[in-house]
C-alpha cells in the first residue's frame, strides 16, 4: 500500500510532501479546513485552526468528514488527540444559538415558541426580541459570566435562556467566538424595503458553481462566497440579489469598481440605470441599488463618519460587501450594527493581512460556499496559468544605500532596484503580440519603468475618465503594455490581459497575490495559458515577502519556478 503525502502532527500542524502523486487531492481537501503557513520548494506545512474548522462546518463537513481526509492521505497514523480536538473544535459551533422569541408573557413556553428552523418568519414577529439559547446550561453558564458578555445581556429567562441586549447581536457574536463558542445566528432579518431585481439569462446561464453559491448564501441568509478572481462573484452577487429581492447597497473597493458593478447588472438584471446610484467621492446618490465605495464610507467630517450613519438609515434588505478582505476597521462598526439585514461577502481569499478573519466570520457570516481556483480552471472558466519568481541582483551602486537604510526603508530600496528594467523588457519581448501588465507599489518605480518601455501608467493619481479610457484602449488591444500600481489589484475587468509582471508589492501580501493573480484569470482564446511573472531582488528583505506571496500560491494549487534573470 501506497503510504500518503501528509504527516499529521499532535501541534496541529500537517506536513505534505509536494512531489507525492497524491499531493495535488490532498491539497485540494485541506483547504477545506486547513491554513497554509509555509510553502518552501519540498515540504508545504498546513495549520489546522478553530477558524477553519468553524468555516467547514458552516459550509456543511462534519468532523468525520474531516477526520477521514487526513486519515486517508496521512503517512503515519493520525495522533488520537488531533482526532478528538477536531470533533470538539466542531462541535462548539451551534452549541449557543441566537435566536427570537416572543418575551412578553416572560415564561419559558413563549421564550421558545420561535421556529429556529425558519428564522426569516421568526424575525418578522411582532414584539418578539433576541435571545441567547444553549440546550447545555453548563455551556451558557460559563459564557455569560465573561466580562465583556454580561453587559451584553438584559437578563435571564431560565438557565437555558437569557435576553440580549436589543443593539448587541453584533458585539456579542464576535466576543463569543473570542471565547471558542461561535454562536448559530438564527434570528432572521428584516427583509427590507422590496425591490424587484430579476436576472436576464439571454444567451448566458448561471454556472454551476455560480448557482451552488447563490443556494449556499439564501440557506444560510448571511456569509462568505469564496471565488477566484474572474469567476464571476459579481455575478453571484446579482443572483443574490435576485434571490432576496429588496433595496440592496454594494459596497466595493473605488469608484471604477463601482462602475464595473453598474455595468455588469444593467447587462445581467432588470435594473435600469434609473434604479442603480452611486455614492463616491464624485457622486451621492442613493437609489434602490446603491452602489458605495469604502473610501467614501470611511472619509471623516468634523471627526465623524457622516456617511456611515446615512447609509445607515435606508432600509436595505441586503448588504453586499465586494473585496471584504480588504473591509476598513470603521465599516466592522457599521456592519456589527447592521446584524438584522442580509450580508454576503465576496472574495477570492479569506486572508485578511490585519488577522480580523474571526470579525468576518463573526459581522458578515461564516464562509458558505468555496470553490477552489483549480477546479474551475479544470472547468475551462477561468484560464490555466504558470507563476515564475524571477531572482535579479542588486547593483553595487545600490548596494550601500540598502546596507545602511532602516529596516522602514530597505524593502523599498530593494524592490526598486534598478536591475528590474532590463529584465522586464526581455519578459515582455518572450510575450510578443500578448496584453502584458506591469504592476507596481511605488510611483516613481513606476514613473521609470514607463518611461523605459514606453508605455502609459495608471496610478491613484489618474483620473478616473482617463482610467477608463486606458483601461478601455487596453481591453481592446489598441494598448498591449500598460504599467499599473495598486488600484488595479481590484475589482478591474481586464479579460485579455495574458501576461502581468509584478515589479513591488504590499511587503509580501497574500491577499495582494490574489488580485494581481487574478488579473489574468479570464480564459483566453484558443487556450491561451497566463504567465505570471515576479521580479525578486536576491538576497534582500524582497525574497523574504516573497516567500509569504509563494504561500498563497502554493495554497491555490499553482506551481511556483524560481529563476534567474540570466535563464529567461
Amino acid at each position: 500500500m501506497t503510504l500518503g503525502p501528509l504527516i499529521v502532527q499532535s501541534d496541529h500542524t500537517v506536513l505534505l510532501e509536494v512531489a507525492h502523486p497524491d499531493a495535488e487531492n490532498a491539497r485540494h481537501d485541506l483547504a477545506v479546513f486547513a491554513e497554509l503557513e509555509r510553502a518552501p520548494e519540498h515540504i508545504h506545512t498546513y495549520r489546522i485552526t478553530r477558524l477553519g474548522l468553524w468555516n467547514a462546518r458552516a459550509a456543511g463537513h462534519s468532523d468525520d468528514e474531516i477526520i477521514a481526509t487526513l486519515n486517508r492521505y496521512a503517512k503515519f497514523p493520525v495522533p488520537t488527540q488531533v482526532s478528538s480536538e477536531i470533533t470538539e473544535t466542531m462541535r462548539r459551533y451551534g452549541r449557543l444559538t441566537i435566536e427570537r422569541s416572543a418575551l412578553a408573557a416572560n415564561d419559558l413556553d413563549d421564550a421558545h415558541s420561535t421556529d429556529a428552523a425558519d428564522p426569516a418568519s421568526a424575525a418578522q414577529q411582532a414584539n418578539t426580541g433576541l435571545i441567547l439559547t444553549s440546550d447545555d446550561a453548563s455551556v451558557l453558564r460559563e459564557v455569560v459570566s465573561a466580562k465583556k458578555i454580561a453587559p451584553l445581556l438584559e437578563r435571564k429567562i431560565d438557565d437555558h435562556t437569557y435576553v440580549v441586549q436589543p443593539w448587541a447581536r453584533g458585539e456579542l457574536k464576535q466576543q463569543l467566538v473570542a471565547r471558542g463558542w461561535p454562536a448559530d445566528d438564527l434570528a432572521g432579518y428584516t427583509p427590507g424595503d422590496p425591490h424587484d431585481i430579476e436576472l436576464v439569462q439571454d444567451g448566458w446561464a448561471l454556472r454551476d458553481y455560480q448557482q451552488r453559491a447563490v443556494d449556499a448564501f439564501t440557506s444560510g441568509g448571511s456569509g462568505v462566497v469564496v471565488l477566484p478572481c474572474g469567476a464571476g462573484k459579481t455575478i453571484v452577487g446579482a443572483g443574490a440579489m435576485a434571490a432576496v429581492g429588496a433595496k440592496t447597497l454594494i459596497l466595493v473597493t473605488n469608484t471604477v469598481s463601482a462602475r464595473q458593478w453598474r455595468d455588469e447588472l444593467l447587462c445581467r438584471t432588470s435594473l435600469t440605470e434609473d434604479e442603480i446610484g452611486e455614492y463616491s467621492g464624485q457622486l451621492k446618490e442613493v437609489k434602490p441599488v446603491t452602489i458605495a465605495t469604502y473610501q467614501i464610507l470611511t472619509s471623516k467630517r468634523r471627526g465623524e463618519y457622516a456617511h456611515l450613519s446615512l447609509l445607515n438609515a435606508h432600509d436595505w434588505g441586503l448588504i453586499v460587501y465586494d473585496e471584504v478582505h480588504l473591509l476598513p476597521a470603521p465599516v466592522f462598526k457599521l456592519t456589527a450594527e447592521l446584524q438584522a439585514r442580509r450580508r454576503i461577502g465576496l472574495t477570492a481569499t479569506l486572508v485578511r493581512e490585519d488577522g480580523r478573519e474571526g470579525d468576518v466570520f463573526s459581522l458578515i457570516g461564516p464562509k458558505r460556499y468555496d470553490a477552489p481556483w483549480k477546479d474551475i480552471e479544470a472547468q475551462g472558466f477561468i484560464a490555466p496559468a504558470e507563476c515564475f519568481e524571477i531572482r535579479v541582483e542588486l547593483p553595487e551602486s545600490e548596494r550601500f544605500d540598502y546596507s545602511v537604510a532602516e529596516d522602514h526603508d530597505r524593502y523599498r530600496i530593494a524592490a526598486s532596484a534598478t536591475s528590474k528594467q532590463e529584465v522586464a523588457k526581455r519578459i515582455v519581448a518572450k510575450h510578443p503580440g500578448e496584453s502584458v501588465l506591469v504592476i507596481g507599489q511605488y510611483i516613481d518605480q513606476l514613473d521609470a519603468f514607463a518611461e523605459a518601455l514606453g508605455a502609459p501608467l495608471i496610478t491613484g493619481q489618474t483620473p478616473v475618465d482617463e482610467r477608463e479610457r486606458l483601461f478601455g484602449e487596453f481591453r481592446s488591444g489598441e494598448i498591449k503594455l500598460l504599467i499599473v500600481s495598486k488600484v488595479a489589484n481590484f475589482s478591474v475587468d481586464l479579460p485579455d490581459a495574458s501576461v502581468a509582471i509584478q515589479i513591488s508589492g504590499s511587503f509580501g501580501s497574500r491577499q495582494e497575490e490574489a488580485q494581481r493573480l487574478g488579473r489574468l484569470l479570464r480564459p483566453k482564446a484558443e487556450g491561451l495559458t497566463a504567465s505570471f511573472y515576479t521580479l525578486v531582488t536576491r538576497d534582500t528583505v524582497d525574497q523574504d515577502f516573497a516567500q509569504n506571496r509563494q504561500r498563497f500560491l502554493a495554497e491555490q494549487g499553482y506551481s511556483y519556478t524560481i529563476m534567474n534573470a540570466d535563464d529567461l
